[in-house]
């Protein structure tokens, strides 16, 4: 990707997709060129986490809010240390933030980071082109990037592919931290980082947990090494398939019965740790407005997401796996794409969603309770047990 200085909004600049569809409008963010998978997110609000989400690494958002960078940006709601997204796409930037919180415009950031934008499109009529034929490549071209569009389109068709790619490496943590609880602590986790969002941690540390964010590529026993009550798997950008040693690793805390949560990616892992496939998803779920179902209680909640791929587990029985008897927990009512997975016989859950609600619904934040409790739970039986050894 290739960046100038400011003043992007006056410059001409094309959006061009790998099926040859074209559109044309004003350099938003940083001049240049930029390549990544054309994907739309539904959210209203919440525009500087999405851009700062990792798993948005490699990706190309359109916002179907017509209205984005009413608020600004400020130093607060970032979700990770810099922008993730590849490209951005935006119908009428706002000219004027206003926000008391508000410290600079969404245009000089993306500026500032580089991040190839545009605006001034049709983003409905690019929405509807992508829910009908799928997501896809696309490139972003202004400045010095502008050529014919056959010479545009050939480089957008040898730009790669997200099936198959490999990425949780290129977003995590490189070196172990750790986010203190907040209050009495009352629990430890190891939390393998597969390019995890902020808030998460800090949605643990509220409830009295001290975790342990780990690189992608932490063995099993790096998660020991901090004794912990629980193992959380974070959500994270690629292919489930090519994530090759997050699923051997899980398999390790599998067999150890520890607790277990993930979420998004790390759904993703567990359904493959179990024995189930994984595809790629048409267009994918991403927003903050999408209705899911936990089938254990009936109730309907509106969460988060941004998932391009998805498990293939049945969603009507229960499965058996090396690791015990498992079924599909949760449901998206919009396509009944499976949103969680459970195993009936050991302490091990996830969702395909954002339970940390940043931005987002607040709907799904019981389910860092029900982690809570399995470790609760886990210590209680491991206490048992102790006695019962001490008594014989």
């Amino acid at each position: 990707m290739t960046t100038s200085t400011r003043g992007a909004a006056k410059a001409p600049a094309i959006l061009v997709l790998e099926d040859g569809r074209t559109f044309r409008g004003r350099a938003y963010g940083a001049v240049g060129e930029t390549f990544g998978e054309a994907v739309f997110s539904t959210g209203m609000t919440g525009y500087q986490e999405t851009l700062t989400d990792p798993s948005y690494h490699r990706q190309v958002v359109v916002m179907t809010a017509p209205h984005i960078g009413n608020t600004g940006v400020n130093d607060e709601d970032p979700e990770s240390r810099r922008i993730w997204v590849s490209g951005y796409v935006v119908r009428d930037p706002a000219r004027v933030p206003s926000n008391w919180r508000s410290v600079r415009t969404l245009d000089d950031e993306l500026a500032d980071q580089g991040v190839v934008g545009i605006s001034g499109i049709d983003t409905r009529a690019l929405t509807r082109h992508l829910r009908e034929r799928g997501a896809m490549r696309v490139g972003i071209f202004s400045g010095e990037a502008l050529a014919d569009d056959a010479a545009l389109l050939a480089r957008v068709k040898a730009a790669p592919e997200m099936k198959g790619a490999d990425l949780c490496g290129e977003v995590a943590t490189s070196e172990p931290y750790v986010v203190p609880a907040i209050g009495e602590k009352r629990f430890t986790v190891a939390a393998v980082d597969l390019g995890i969002k902020g808030m998460t941690p800090h949605r643990m540390a509220e409830r009295g947990i001290e975790v342990h964010v780990l690189p992608a590529n932490a063995t099993l026993e790096d998660v020991y090494a901090v004794n912990p009550d629980g193992v959380f798997f974070s959500n994270g950008p690629g292919d489930p398939a090519s994530a090759d040693h997050p699923v051997a690793l899980m398999r390790g805390v599998l067999e150890r019965r520890t607790p277990l949560f993930g979420i998004c990616f790390g759904n993703q892992i567990l359904g493959r740790a179990l024995g189930f496939g994984t595809f790629k998803l048409k267009y994918g779920h991403r927003g903050i407005n999408q209705p899911v179902q936990d089938r254990a209680t009936g109730k309907v909640e509106v969460t988060a997401h941004n998932h391009g791929f998805a498990v293939d587990a049945p969603l009507d029985t229960v499965s058996e796996t090396p690791y015990g008897r498992a079924e599909v927990s949760h449901v998206c009512l919009n396509d009944d794409v499976v949103e969680g997975l459970r195993l009936l016989d050991q302490p091990a859950f996830s969702v395909q969603y954002h339970p940390e609600a940043a931005a987002g619904p607040h709907d799904a934040a019981y389910l860092f309770d029900r982690f809570v409790a399995l470790m609760r739970d886990g210590r209680d039986q491991h206490s048992t047990t102790l006695m019962e050894d001490q008594r014989a």
